[in-house]
């Protein structure tokens, strides 16, 4: 008796690959479609575009090949801002970045922490223009507006007193003539007569409170004199004479000088006189520029030698809060537990910040540098709001240089482009040295 067998089970149907993505690919197309449209027209086009413009004049018919690349590296202006963008790019990164390091170690150790890192943090909430308008106000080269040199002036003031009678001078008619600055008297003077020595041109907030100038007395042996503002309020008076209501200038140094040697010297009182030792019988009388010097007022903060300095400062106060939030973020994740068996081995605080907290950071520090770096790459808009016109080719950048050879006043677009592409061949292997420690990590992990 035979026995029927079961027809063999059919084979099961080959299952349909996925993609890499996880899906099919017409699909995965269709989601990805607007995205790469956009990267297209707003990336890839405008290099391409820029590339192809470059090779052109500045009417865009005239073919001229890389003379436009040429006048890059040989014009005065783009050479400039070429060695300036280096200095953004090696001094501004490091110092917001060692910046945000101190803060983020520092505010770890302190209560009010979280309200200083608000503080720091805050510029960041506020615009490139507003910070320029700004720094713009905090540079001012009057200390009455200027908050940079309102400080640098009341240090600078607190070691060195000011001129007691800034501008002041004689009247072009009067019996002193100037020499570098200082007065002297056009004749030599004598023991026993006085001297009158008059000043116009004083500010009358220099004299606000001063007593009334008097008439020196002749005195047997010595060399008497009036130093006041000749000057009677309303008018009138004598030229050369005090008259009533006329101020004494007190502090002000009075020296007697014979064959270009200080023989004696003397300070004016309260009421303007002054007396000089039987030495100065002969001499000619002479008041030193330094009571006439003007007031100090302070640095030229925008001047061509510190303007770009400057305005990498307030690029610093706007991002050394953004440093200090990663750098915060990634020292968060520092393990405690190695800094506590840095500190119970015998290493100071120094030691476990130098070799422990550092090492560790340092992914999160790179990246804090290479995005700054990129940053200031493409910096434009603080140098073009800061910098006044009488420095701003001193503080030119690429970004800068870009705008003004495309849009400025001698238009080359030709030359503008090639600008573009060389701050893009710039920017580019700081962009691929990041992707590729992007790619790394993503490795260890």
């Amino acid at each position: 008796m035979t026995t029927a067998t079961a027809p063999p089970p059919s084979a099961a149907p080959a299952r349909r690959r996925k993609s890499v993505l996880g899906t099919r690919p017409w699909v995965a197309a269709c989601f990805l479609l607007p995205a790469l449209a956009l990267l297209g027209a707003l990336v890839v086009y405008p290099i391409g575009y820029s590339v192809y413009r470059s090779l052109f004049d500045a009417s865009g018919d005239g073919f001229v090949g890389f003379d436009n690349y040429q006048e890059v590296f040989t014009d005065e202006r783009i050479r400039t801002a070429l060695k300036n963008n280096v200095i953004w790019v090696v001094v501004a990164p490091a110092v917001a970045t060692a910046l945000g390091l101190i803060f983020a170690v520092l505010t770890e150790r302190v209560r009010w922490g979280t309200a200083f890192k608000l503080v720091v943090f805050m510029p960041m909430a506020i615009s490139m223009l507003a910070a320029g308008i700004i720094f713009r106000l905090v540079y001012e080269q009057n200390p009455d507006r200027g908050v940079a040199n309102a400080v640098w002036v009341g240090i600078h003031d607190t070691f060195a007193a000011p001129a007691p009678y800034p501008g002041a001078r004689p009247r072009p008619t009067g019996d002193l003539a100037a020499s570098g600055g200082a007065y002297t008297t056009k004749a030599a003077v004598r023991a026993g007569t006085a001297v009158a020595l008059p000043l116009v041109a004083v500010k009358p907030e220099d004299v606000g409170g001063a007593k009334e100038a008097i008439p020196a007395r002749d005195v047997a042996g010595k060399v008497t004199g009036t130093v006041w503002m000749d000057f009677t309020k309303g008018g009138g008076g004598t030229a050369g004479k005090i008259d009533a209501g006329e101020k004494a200038l007190a502090g002000i140094a009075v020296e007697a000088v014979k064959d270009g040697r200080t023989v004696a010297s003397a300070t004016t009182d309260a009421d303007g006189t002054f007396t000089l030792p039987a030495a100065a019988d002969g001499a000619r009388l002479r008041l030193p520029a330094a009571n006439f010097a003007s007031a100090y007022n302070g640095v030229d903060w925008l001047g061509p030698t510190l303007v770009t300095p400057s305005i990498i400062g307030a690029y610093i106060w706007m991002w050394a809060g953004f440093a200090m939030v990663l750098i915060a973020a990634g020292l968060a994740g520092v393990p405690r537990e190695l800094l506590e068996a840095a500190r119970v081995d015998g290493a100071t605080e120094w030691q476990v910040f130098r070799r422990v907290t550092v090492p560790l950071l340092a992914p999160v520090l790179a990246v804090v540098v290479v995005t700054l770096m990129i940053n200031v790459l493409k910096i434009f808009d603080l140098v073009y709001i800061i910098a006044p016109g009488s420095s701003l080719d001193n503080a030119n950048v690429l970004a800068l240089q870009l705008y003004q050879s495309s849009f400025g006043t001698d238009v080359n677009q030709g030359v503008g482009s090639a600008i573009a592409v060389f701050l893009l061949l710039l920017v580019t292997p700081v962009v691929i040295v990041n992707i590729r420690r992007i790619r790394q990590e993503r490795k260890g992990r």
